[in-house]
């Protein structure tokens, strides 16, 4: 979905250990390389020593300096669900009995492995029956419903030309590989991961039940057809182009897109009534429909399967768990599977979401949080209120726009002002997968009941303890989860370069996206309309065209490449956020004075404090999935690429021409 923005990549988990001595002084002196000069690679000068010394756990794809956090929170929701989920006294329909009866039915393994794959058989034997492609989908159809469904993405949000209404959004689907190129690329690691996804769905379907010689037949019918669906998706670039990507239509055109499909009856089937559509990749859908009609139906039945078995593998046995998780190894390189414990305190996080998050709320984010962080939310909005006001390539009429937007912001602190309710949601303690169903029929539910009608703002697009933020362009807003807003990214105690170095920039990365390539095509009131002249919009491409160019010159894993147009968003963000943020801070009376704190100056200290929030390492697997998919850059990019633009980072530590990190001025990024 493209409704919003995070600071971090949904599929990327930064981890780490901090010693109780750098959290008492808020900065990390021991994980410097002093002998990099900052000129020359200002992230390896600030992280140099604790990226030598520091070690991946054998669980994680990566390893990061901030992710001490989201650990932390893990550790902070196990102990509330232990002590719920120990307790015989709770009232029924209680939020503390149904978060601790969930975690404790999905910790219930004998019982769970006991169940082997029972609960896949129902929808299997149907699979097995349907006899053509229309009966197929009106299976997977009626099954959305039910919380599985296949073949068709989507869901409802607000409608991207008139953002006061929800609509029923279609997206591109049906891919068992990250994206289109994994099915065409020759270099032998993505042959590897083409013969791993064969080798894997013919295992999946050994283990339920089918035989060796069949099973290999069903798997490799699979590949074949992903291959052709893949010829319609479009690539991760393109996805971030919202014009390209918004395509309503009435669902008579819908019909005649891809005809094959009997749409008004599966949307009947779906529960889904509706007469409209944004339909975000056409082309998709209408290769559906072809292939459909032109592949055999024992194909489309062997994917439905595979789709089917691989989407519940981990709610199901050991075996099944480790099948899965040995196909994903290939994209993130862990080496084990995480403690089950954690993987059920993040499911009762994002299944239960409300019920476990007020809870957390309650016990871990004090009232004196959110009041320091409503003021630096509204010093950082001054900060870029001003910025826009100096700015010399763009005209009087577009920089209203800019500030009507800006004054705008919905902002989200903490947690959301309503909880959203599960009142019909009935959690057995000895029934996870059933668990499980309920909450996704639930959650379907809630969804399509919001066709047509108005779009609710108080809504959260993430759970309160989690450890991201996010800017959505429909609602204009920017928000900051409970969860981020704790050491390292932010503490109460810590001075305000440290706070500003880290939480600072990443409430002005949120800022900015309001106005980067993308944001910047939504008006005040998240409509998808262009509020800016033809010459201001021509400069701003032009200047954009620049931080493209710059961020394809960097190389990860020897000869990989930066993605820079796929990465521009973020970036964007990113050199936008940094700049807020330290103007920002010189607004504060630390930012005014120059004494010194452990050897640096404030303004060194607020560039440490950046680079060190960001430091990770990652393994070579799961960078290699970040560079084709990701829209944000590797950490050492998102330190090196800002500041390399930014004036003040080069007066506060010397930078001269002739160090590694020097661009001249006529070549440095300065947009917002």
């Amino acid at each position: 979905m493209k409704q919003f923005t995070a600071v971090l990549a949904g599929m990327v988990l930064f981890l780490v250990s901090c010693k109780q001595s750098e959290q008492a002084s808020y900065f990390d002196k021991t994980g410097m390389d002093t002998t990099v000069h900052p000129g020359d690679n200002f992230f390896m000068y600030a992280n140099g020593n604790w990226i030598r010394n520091s070690k991946i756990p054998d669980d994680q794809s990566g390893w990061g300096s901030f992710y001490t956090l989201y650990e932390e929170n893990l550790k902070k929701l196990r102990s509330i669900l232990d002590a719920v989920s120990a307790r015989k006294d709770l009232a029924k329909g209680s939020k503390e009995q149904k978060v601790g009866d969930f975690y404790a039915s999905g910790m219930d393994s004998i019982a769970i492995d006991k169940a082997g794959y029972d609960p896949l058989k129902p929808m299997l034997a149907k699979i097995d029956a349907v006899q053509n492609s229309t009966a197929l989908m009106d299976l997977l159809a009626a099954s959305f419903p039910e919380g599985d469904g296949d073949l068709i993405g989507m869901y409802v949000g607000a409608d991207e030309r008139n953002s006061t209404k929800n609509i029923l959004i279609l997206y591109q689907t049906g891919l068992s590989l990250p994206e289109k190129d994994y099915y065409t690329k020759t270099d032998s690691t993505t042959i590897a991961q083409r013969r791993k996804l064969v080798a894997h769905a013919a295992k999946l379907f050994e283990m339920t039940g089918t035989d060796a010689a069949t099973a290999q037949q069903w798997a490799q019918s699979i590949l074949a057809l992903e291959a052709k669906i893949a010829q319609s998706h479009l690539l991760p670039v393109d996805l971030r182009d919202p014009i390209r990507n918004y395509n309503k239509m009435s669902v008579a055109d819908l019909v005649k897109l891809s005809p094959q499909i009997n749409w008004g009856h599966t949307l009947q089937l779906m529960g889904i009534q509706t007469d409209s559509v944004n339909v975000s990749q056409p082309a998709y859908y209408k290769a559906l429909g072809a292939l459909l009609a032109s592949e055999p139906i024992e194909a489309w039945k062997a994917k439905a399967r595979f789709d089917y078995i691989a989407s519940n593998a981990s709610l199901l046995s050991k075996a099944f768990v480790d099948e899965r998780f040995s196909f994903n190894q290939l994209f993130s390189g862990a080496k084990t599977q995480e403690d089950r414990w954690k993987k059920m305190v993040n499911r009762t996080d994002n299944g239960l979401k409300d019920l476990l998050g007020q809870i957390f709320v309650e016990q871990y984010f004090p009232p004196e949080a959110k009041q320091r962080m409503d003021a630096l939310v509204n010093n950082l909005q001054v900060a870029f209120r001003k910025r826009i006001a100096q700015l010399d390539w763009m005209s009087d009429t577009t920089k209203q726009k800019a500030q009507e937007k800006l004054d705008a912001f919905l902002k989200k602190i903490g947690y959301p002002s309503k909880w959203r309710s599960y009142d019909d949601v009935q959690i057995s303690r000895t029934d996870f997968y059933g668990n499980m169903r309920a909450i996704a029929k639930h959650d379907y539910a809630e969804s399509i009941a919001k066709i047509g009608k108005a779009v609710d703002k108080t809504e959260w697009m993430m759970t309160a303890p989690t450890v991201n933020a996010y800017y959505n362009p429909l609602f204009n807003e920017i928000v900051f989860p409970a969860g981020i807003l704790q050491f390292p990214f932010f503490e109460m105690k810590a001075d305000d370069a440290i706070n500003y170095g880290a939480i600072g920039m990443v409430i002005g990365h949120e800022m900015t996206h309001g106005f980067d390539d993308q944001g910047r095509q939504y008006d005040a009131a998240g409509n998808l309309k262009d509020w800016w002249t033809s010459t201001d919009g021509a400069k701003f491409t032009h200047k954009a065209k620049g931080v493209i160019d710059q961020y394809n010159q960097y190389v990860v894993l020897d000869s990989l490449h930066v993605n820079g147009a796929l990465t521009l968003g973020e970036n964007l963000a990113d050199i936008g956020g940094l700049a807020i943020a330290y103007d920002a801070f010189k607004l504060t009376k630390q930012g005014q004075s120059t004494d010194k704190i452990d050897g640096f100056t404030p303004d060194q200290r607020f560039f440490l404090g950046y680079a060190q929030v960001w430091r990770l390492i990652d393994r070579p697997e799961m960078m290699r999935t970040r560079i084709t998919t990701d829209p944000h850059s590797p950490e050492e990019f998102r330190v090196n690429g800002p500041i390399s633009n930014f004036a003040p980072f080069y007066e506060a530590f010397g930078v001269k021409a002739g160090q590694k990190m020097f661009r001249p001025e006529n070549e440095r990024a300065r947009i917002w």
